[in-house]
C-alpha cells in the first residue's frame, strides 16, 4: 500500500500486474513494428507493379509471391498469353476470387477468339472443297454464306475467305452466262427451224451458215469447264432441235422446185383455161395460201417422190382447190381457241406453270377450224415456251426435292422437342405439295424416299403425341386397377381378422400358418410401388382414386401389422439368446447356427418395415461376429500361401523383363518363343495369390509377355523388310535392262548379272520368275535378237498396262484422272468375265506374280503405279 503511495512516475509497476502491462506493451510495439514492415512491403511491390511494363512473366511471379490483393489485381493487368493466364488462374482459384475471375474472363474470350478463327478457317476449306467440286449449286454457296455471317474472323482470314467467295461467285456467274448462252442459242436453232421455207437459194445459205455457226457455239459449250451446270434435258433439247431444224432446212431444200413449178405451173394456166382464181378482197382471210405454204414446207411424201414432168401436167395433177368459207361456228371456235392461246401466254408470262398446263391440256382438247399461218407459228412459240419452262421448273424442283429429303432425313439427328419435330415434318409435306404445284409431279421413286423419310422422323413425334393422349386415362385405369386388385385381395380372405387365440396358442420362435404374411408384405409392397409409380391423373379423380386406395391397403395392412409387432418380439428374443452365449463352449458354434437359421426362417416367412429390419439385424450381426472373431486366426496360413505364389509370379515377370538374348535373328527369335513358353507354363504351374494383387501382377505379366512379343515380331518385320527390299530392288533391276535394251548402246551381260548377284535371293516363286525374265533379257540384249526383244517390250507395253490397271481395280488403288475412262470399262469387262465363267479370278498374289513375269517396258508413270501395287500387294504375295 504505501509503496503504492509513495510510487515514483518513471519507476516500473511491480508484482504480477507490473509483468502484464510490459507484455502487453512489448506486444503492442511488434504489432507496430510488423505493421510499418507490412506497408514497406506493400509500397516495395506497387512500385514493382507499376514498373512491369508488360513484361508478362515478371507480373506473374509478383502475383504468386504477393500478399496484397492490391497488388495482384495491379500485376494482373499485364497478363495476355493463354498459358500465363491459365497458371495464375489455377493458382489464384481458392486464393483470390478477383484475380480468378479476370483470368478466366480473359481464357474465356481468347478461347471464344480461337473457336471463331476454327469456324472461319473450316469456312475456307469449306469455299476451297466447294471451288474444286465440279457441280457447284447457288444453294451450297447460301449455305456457307449463313455460315460466314455468324462468325467474327479477322481481316486476314476475311481476305481469305473473300478470295474464295469471289472465285465461287465466278464461278456461278460463269453457270450463269453459260446456261443463258445454251438457252438462247436453243431459241435461234428453233427458230431457223420455224423460218425453214422453200425460198431463194440465198437464204438457205445463210440459214445453214447460221446452223453451222451455232453448232460450233454448242460445241463450244460443251467444252466449258462449267458443263456440268448445264441441266440434262438443256442439251437433249438443243441436240433435238439442231437435229429437227437439219431436216427441216433439208426437206425445205428439196421441196424448192416443186414449189416453183407448182407455182409457174398456175401462172401459165390462168391466160390458157381463163378459170384464174380470184384474189381475196382486203381484209378477207384467205385459208388457201397457208395451206399451199404449209403443205410445201412439209413437204408430202407423194410430191416429193414423183415430181411433175411439166407445168401443163403439174397443173392438170393438182387442180386448184376451191376456196373454204369459214362458218361463224368455225370463227367462234377459232376466237374462242386464240383466246385459250391468249390466256396461256399470260399465264407463262406470270410464271403460272401449273395454270399455263391446264390451258394447254384445253387446247389439245379443244377443237378448232384451220389456223393461220402466224396463229400456228404463235402456238408453236408457246408450246415450245411452255416446254422450256416446264423442264427448267421439273429441274429446279426435282433439286429442292432432293434438299427436302436430305433436310428431313438430318431429323432424327438434331434431337428436336416433339412439338417442333411435328411442325417441321408439316412444313416439309407442305413445301413438297407446293412444289407439285409449281414444277409438276415429282418422281415416284423420289416422293416414295421423301414419304418414307418423312414417316421415319415423324414417327417418335406421333408416339409422343398419341402416348400423352391416352396417358391420363390409361393412368386413371392402371389406378382403378390397383384399386380393384387389393379388394380382390381382401375378398380371397387374405387379411382375414386373426383369431383372438391364435397368437397367444403358437409357441415362440413359430409363425401362424393361417396366413401367408410374405406374400402378403410382398403384396402391400408392389401395391403401393405401383401407386407411387403411376403417372398423372385428372385432379377430379385422383383425389378420389387416392382416398379409395388408401382405405383399401389400410384395411388388407391391419393384420400384418399385428404380426409385425409380434415378430419384433421375436427378433429381441434371439439377439438375447445370442448375447446369452459362452464363446468357449464347444456347443456355441451349432447353437449359433441354429439361431442364424431361426432368424432366417423368421425373415422368409415375415420380412419387417426396412428400418427395424436393419436394425434388430444389425444388433444381431454385432453378436454374431463377436463370437466369429476367433475364427479368423485360421486364415492367416492360408494369407502366407497366397503370398509365396505371389513371389513365385513376380520371379516369372522379372525373368520375362531383364530376358536378353543373343545372336543371329532367327537364334534369338527361337529364344524368345521358347522363353514365352516356359513363362507360361511356369505361370499356369503357380497357384493362387492375394486377390488384392492379383489384378497387377497379371497386368504385370501380361506387360512383360507383350515386350517380348513385340521384340520378336520386331525381328519378323525386319525380315520380312529386307525381303521386300529385295524384291523390289530385283524387279527395278530387271525394268532397268529392259529399258537399257530399248536404248542404244551396249549390254555388258558380265555387269548386269553381277549386279543381280549382288542382291540377295527371293523366296519362292518371286526368285524364278524374275531370274528367268532377267536372263531372257540379259540373253537377248547380249545376242543377235535385241531388236526383236526390244520390239516385244514394246508391243508388251499395252498389256503391261492393262494389267497393271486390272491388279489396281482388284486392289482397290486408285489409277488417276487419265486412266478412268479405261478402268470403268476394264471394271465392266472383268465383272462380266467373272458372271460368264462362274469362278472367282486368281488372287492378287499370283496376278502380281504374273506382271512380275511380263518383259515389257514401263515409262516412269507405269513404273511408279507399279510401285503402290507392289506396297500394297507385296506382303500378300510373300
Amino acid at each position: 500500500m504505501f509503496e503504492f503511495l509513495f510510487k515514483r512516475p518513471g519507476d516500473k509497476p511491480a508484482g504480477p500486474q507490473g509483468a502484464a502491462s510490459e507484455q502487453s506493451a512489448a506486444a503492442g510495439n511488434s504489432v507496430g513494428q510488423g505493421n510499418q514492415q507490412a506497408q514497406a512491403r506493400r509500397a516495395e511491390q506497387a512500385a514493382q507493379a507499376k514498373a512491369l511494363a508488360g513484361n508478362e512473366a515478371a507480373a506473374v511471379e509478383l502475383i504468386l509471391r504477393s500478399e496484397f490483393a492490391e497488388v495482384r489485381l495491379a500485376a494482373a493487368e499485364y497478363v495476355q498469353a493463354q498459358p500465363l493466364l491459365e497458371q495464375v488462374q489455377q493458382a489464384m482459384r481458392n486464393t483470390d476470387r478477383r484475380v480468378a475471375k479476370l483470368m478466366q474472363s480473359r481464357l474465356d474470350a481468347l478461347r471464344h477468339q480461337q473457336a471463331e478463327q476454327r469456324q472461319a478457317e473450316a469456312s475456307i476449306a469449306q469455299a476451297q472443297k466447294l471451288l474444286q467440286d465440279e457441280k457447284l449449286t447457288p444453294n451450297q454457296v447460301a449455305d456457307l454464306d449463313r455460315q460466314w455471317q455468324v462468325i467474327a474472323a479477322g481481316s486476314a482470314l476475311s481476305e481469305r475467305f473473300g478470295a474464295e467467295r469471289r472465285a465461287l461467285a465466278a464461278r456461278l456467274e460463269a453457270q450463269v452466262s453459260l446456261q443463258r448462252a445454251v438457252i438462247d442459242a436453243l431459241a435461234a436453232v428453233r427458230r431457223l427451224a420455224a423460218e425453214a421455207r422453200p425460198g431463194d437459194e440465198a437464204g438457205r445459205a445463210a440459214q445453214a451458215e447460221q446452223l453451222a455457226r451455232l453448232q460450233a457455239e454448242h460445241a463450244e459449250h460443251l467444252a466449258n469447264g462449267e458443263r456440268a451446270s448445264l441441266p440434262r434435258h438443256l442439251l437433249s433439247d438443243f441436240e433435238q432441235a439442231m437435229s429437227q431444224t437439219q431436216a427441216a432446212l433439208a426437206q425445205a431444200q428439196k421441196a424448192a422446185p416443186a414449189a416453183a413449178a407448182v407455182h409457174g405451173g398456175t401462172v401459165a394456166g390462168t391466160p390458157a383455161g381463163g378459170d384464174a382464181r380470184p384474189a381475196s378482197a382486203p381484209g378477207e382471210t384467205s385459208t388457201a395460201a397457208p395451206h399451199a405454204a404449209g403443205s410445201a414446207a412439209e413437204g408430202a411424201p407423194g410430191d416429193a417422190a414423183h415430181p411433175p414432168h411439166g407445168t401443163a401436167d403439174a397443173a392438170d395433177a393438182h387442180p386448184p382447190r376451191e376456196k373454204h368459207k369459214a362458218t361463224p361456228a368455225d370463227k367462234e371456235a377459232n376466237r374462242h381457241f386464240m383466246e385459250l392461246v391468249d390466256a396461256l401466254e399470260a399465264a407463262l408470262q406470270q410464271g403460272q406453270l401449273h395454270i399455263a398446263a391446264e390451258h394447254d391440256k384445253t387446247l389439245k382438247e379443244s377443237k378448232t377450224g384451220r389456223l393461220s399461218q402466224s396463229q400456228a407459228e404463235r402456238l408453236a412459240h408457246v408450246r415450245a415456251e411452255l416446254k422450256r419452262l416446264g423442264d427448267w421448273a421439273r429441274w429446279g424442283g426435282n433439286v429442292s426435292r432432293e434438299e427436302l429429303v436430305k433436310a428431313v432425313e438430318e431429323l432424327p439427328a438434331q434431337g428436336l422437342p416433339m412439338s417442333e419435330l411435328a411442325k417441321k415434318v408439316g412444313s416439309m409435306r407442305d413445301r413438297w405439295k407446293s412444289l407439285d404445284s409449281v414444277s409438276g409431279a415429282a418422281p415416284k421413286s423420289l416422293w416414295e424416299k421423301f414419304d418414307a423419310a418423312c414417316t421415319a422422323a415423324y414417327a417418335p413425334a406421333a408416339a409422343h403425341f398419341k402416348h400423352l393422349a391416352d396417358e391420363r386415362h390409361t393412368n386413371a385405369d392402371k389406378a382403378q386397377a390397383l384399386i380393384d386388385e387389393v379388394s380382390a385381395l381382401i375378398a380371397r380372405g387374405v387379411s382375414r381378422p386373426l383369431p383372438a387365440d391364435a397368437a397367444a396358442g403358437d409357441a415362440p420362435g413359430t409363425l401362424p400358418h393361417t396366413y401367408d404374411w410374405r406374400a402378403m408384405a410382398s403384396s402391400s409392397q408392389r401395391l403401393r410401388q405401383a401407386w407411387s409409380r403411376l403417372g398423372t391423373i385428372d385432379r377430379k379423380d385422383k383425389k378420389k382414386l387416392d382416398a379409395a386406395f388408401a382405405a383399401a391397403m389400410a384395411e388388407l395392412m391391419a393384420p400384418l401389422e399385428e404380426q409385425r409387432k409380434i415378430e419384433v418380439a421375436r427378433r429381441e428374443q434371439l439377439v438375447e439368446e445370442v448375447g446369452k452365449l459362452n464363446p468357449s463352449d464347444r456347443n456355441t458354434i451349432e447353437t449359433l447356427r441354429r439361431l442364424q437359421e431361426s432368424w432366417q426362417e423368421h425373415a422368409k416367412a415375415l420380412p419387417l418395415e426396412r428400418k427395424a429390419e436393419q436394425a434388430l439385424w444389425q444388433r444381431f450381426r454385432g453378436a454374431c461376429d463377436a463370437i466369429f472373431a476367433k475364427r479368423k486366426e485360421h486364415a492367416h496360413a492360408a494369407d502366407a500361401e497366397r503370398r509365396s505364389h505371389l513371389h513365385v509370379r513376380e520371379d516369372i515377370c522379372v525373368s520375362l523383363e531383364n530376358a536378353s538374348f543373343e545372336g543371329e535373328d532367327k537364334a534369338q527369335l527361337n529364344a524368345m518363343v521358347k522363353a514365352l513358353r516356359d513363362a507360361a507354363a511356369a505361370w499356369h504351374a503357380s497357384g493362387s495369390v492375394p486377390r488384392a494383387a492379383e489384378q497387377k501382377i497379371e497386368q504385370r505379366y501380361k506387360s512383360a509377355v507383350a515386350a517380348l512379343q513385340s521384340r520378336a515380331d520386331a525381328i519378323r518385320r525386319r525380315a520380312s523388310a529386307a525381303q521386300t527390299t529385295a524384291m523390289r530392288e530385283k524387279l527395278r533391276l530387271t525394268q532397268a535392262l529392259e529399258a537399257a535394251i530399248a536404248a542404244p548402246g551396249e549390254i555388258d551381260a558380265a555387269d548386269w548379272s553381277a549386279r543381280w548377284q549382288a542382291l540377295p535371293a527371293l523366296p519362292g516363286d518371286f526368285e524364278r520368275t524374275l531370274r528367268q525374265r532377267f536372263d531372257a533379257g540379259v540373253k537377248a540384249g547380249a545376242g543377235t535378237g535385241r531388236g526383236a526383244y526390244a520390239s516385244a517390250l514394246e508391243a508388251s507395253r499395252e498389256r503391261l498396262l492393262e494389267e497393271v490397271l486390272r491388279l489396281e481395280i482388284g486392289a482397290g488403288i486408285d489409277s488417276g484422272a487419265e486412266f478412268a475412262r479405261e478402268r470403268l470399262k476394264m471394271q465392266v469387262e472383268v465383272l462380266q468375265s467373272s458372271l460368264k465363267s462362274g469362278h472367282k479370278p486368281d488372287g492378287h498374289a499370283t496376278q502380281f506374280l504374273q506382271l512380275c513375269a511380263m518383259p515389257a517396258l514401263a515409262d516412269d508413270r507405269t513404273a511408279t503405279r507399279i510401285e503402290q501395287l507392289f506396297r500394297r500387294l507385296g506382303a500378300e504375295a510373300k
